[in-house]
C-alpha cells in the first residue's frame, strides 16, 4: 500500500513540476523560437534538458536529505539569505501567476468561445477549488496529472498531424546550423528556473518523502517531472516544424493556436484552446502553491492557514489581470528573469550540500556537484551576456 501511495505521491509531485513548466509562455516561446531557429531548435531543447536534469537532482536530492525547504536550508547558510529567495520568488511567482490566469482566459476564449475576462475568472474558481477540498494535496496531484496528459496527447495528434521533417530535425539537434544562447537561457529558466524547479521538491516533503533513504524516489520523480515537461516541447516543436516547413505563415499575434491551427483546421483552434487552458491552469496551481511553500516556515499564522493564502494568491493575480489586462512582455521575458534567478538558488543549494548542520553525514554525488557548478557558471555566463546585451 505504502509503494502505491509513494508512487501516486511521486507522480504527482513530477507533474506538478512539469506542469508548472508548461504555462502560456512555455507554449509561445517554443511556436516563436522554432520559427526562428528551424530544426536547429532540436539542439536547444537537447541542451536544456541535460541541464534541466542536473538542476532538479541537485536540488530535489539537498531537500530531501536535509528535510527543509529551501528557504529554510538558505537561511541556514547564511542569515537572511532564505528571506532573499523567496522575495524573489513570490514576486516572480505573483507576476508570472498574471500571465498563466491570462493564459487560461485565452485558452477558455478558444475552447468555448467565452471572452477572456470571464475565461480567467473560471479558470481562477476552478483553481481555488482544488485548494477548498480537504485533501488539497492529493486532488493537486491528480488535477495536474489529468491535465498534463491530456496536453501531451493533443499535443502528439497535432505533431502527427502537421508531418514535420523527422529526418532533419534529428539531425540538427546533434548538428545545429545555429546555436542562440539567449533561446538556451530562456529555455531553462522556464522550465526549472524560478519558483519551477521548488514545486516538486516542496511538494515531496509536504507528502512525507523525503530522508536519505527516499533519495532513490526523489530522483526518479526529478527526472519524471523534465520528461514530461520535455516530450510536450519535443512534439509541440515537431508540430511547429512541420507547419513550418510546408512554408505556411504563422500569425505573430498568436503563434501556438496560429501552428494548431493550420495543422488541424477549426478543430486544431479548438484543441489549441483545451492546451492553452490545461497548460495556464496548472502553472496558476503550480505557482501559488509553490510561492507560498516560501513563505509558510516564516509565520506560524501563514503555515496553519496554508490553503486560504494560496487562494488569497490567486484572487490578487485574478484582480489584478482583470484590472491591469495581459502583461505580454511579462510572457516572452519569463524564462529569461527565471534564467537570471537560477544561478543564485542552484549555488545556494550546492554550498548546502556539504554543510553537515544541513544535511548531516549526507555526501553529494560529487558527479552531480561538478555537474551543477557547471550549470551554475554557464547560466551566470549567459544571464550577464544577455544582460549586458540589453543595457548596451
Amino acid at each position: 500500500m505504502k509503494i502505491i501511495k509513494n508512487r501516486s505521491v511521486l507522480m504527482g509531485a513530477a507533474f506538478l513540476m512539469a506542469t508548472s513548466a508548461i504555462g502560456p509562455g512555455f507554449l509561445t516561446q517554443t511556436t516563436v523560437f522554432t520559427q526562428s531557429l528551424g530544426a536547429s531548435f532540436g539542439f536547444v531543447i537537447l541542451s536544456s534538458i541535460i541541464i534541466d536534469i542536473g538542476v532538479q537532482l541537485n536540488i530535489w536530492r539537498v531537500i530531501a536529505v536535509s528535510e527543509k525547504r529551501a528557504q529554510d536550508i538558505a537561511n541556514m547558510l547564511l542569515p537572511g539569505l532564505g528571506g532573499f529567495i523567496s522575495l524573489l520568488i513570490v514576486l516572480g511567482g505573483l507576476a508570472f501567476n498574471i500571465g498563466n490566469i491570462a493564459g487560461a482566459g485565452l485558452g477558455l476564449q478558444a475552447l468555448l468561445g467565452v471572452s477572456v475576462t470571464k475565461g480567467a475568472m473560471i479558470s481562477a474558481a476552478l483553481a481555488i477549488a482544488i485548494f477548498l477540498i480537504r485533501e488539497a494535496g492529493k486532488a493537486m496531484d491528480r488535477f495536474a496529472q489529468l491535465m498534463g496528459f491530456i496536453m501531451i496527447v493533443v499535443i502528439i495528434y497535432i505533431a502527427v498531424t502537421s508531418a514535420p521533417p523527422i529526418g532533419e530535425a534529428a539531425l540538427r539537434t546533434f548538428v545545429p546550423v545555429k546555436i542562440d544562447l539567449i533561446t538556451i537561457l530562456t529555455l531553462v529558466g522556464g522550465t526549472v528556473g524560478g519558483y519551477i524547479t521548488f514545486s516538486g521538491g516542496h511538494r515531496l516533503l509536504d507528502a512525507g518523502v523525503k530522508g536519505r533513504g527516499a533519495l532513490q524516489e526523489v530522483s526518479t520523480s526529478a527526472v519524471m517531472g523534465i520528461s514530461v515537461a520535455s516530450l510536450v516541447r519535443i512534439f509541440l516543436f515537431l508540430a511547429s516544424l512541420g507547419v513550418i516547413s510546408k512554408g505556411l505563415a504563422i500569425d505573430a499575434g498568436n503563434p501556438t493556436a496560429s501552428v494548431f491551427q493550420l495543422a488541424a483546421g477549426n478543430l486544431g483552434y479548438r484543441l489549441f484552446g483545451l492546451v492553452m487552458f490545461s497548460a495556464a491552469v496548472t502553472s496558476v496551481i503550480g505557482s501559488a502553491y509553490t510561492s507560498v511553500s516560501f513563505v509558510k516556515s516564516f509565520s506560524p499564522k501563514i503555515n496553519r492557514n496554508e490553503n486560504k493564502v494560496i487562494i488569497a494568491f490567486i484572487l490578487v493575480s485574478t484582480l489584478i489581470f482583470i484590472l491591469v489586462g495581459q502583461p505580454v512582455k511579462l510572457l516572452i521575458m519569463a524564462g529569461v528573469v527565471n534564467g537570471f534567478i537560477l544561478p543564485v538558488t542552484l549555488a545556494t543549494i550546492l554550498f548546502a550540500a556539504y554543510k553537515t548542520r544541513i544535511v548531516g553525514d549526507y555526501k553529494h554525488p560529487v558527479w552531480l556537484t561538478c555537474f551543477g557548478v557547471l550549470v551554475v557558471l554557464i547560466m551566470t555566463f549567459m544571464s550577464g551576456k544577455v544582460l549586458y546585451g540589453m543595457i548596451f
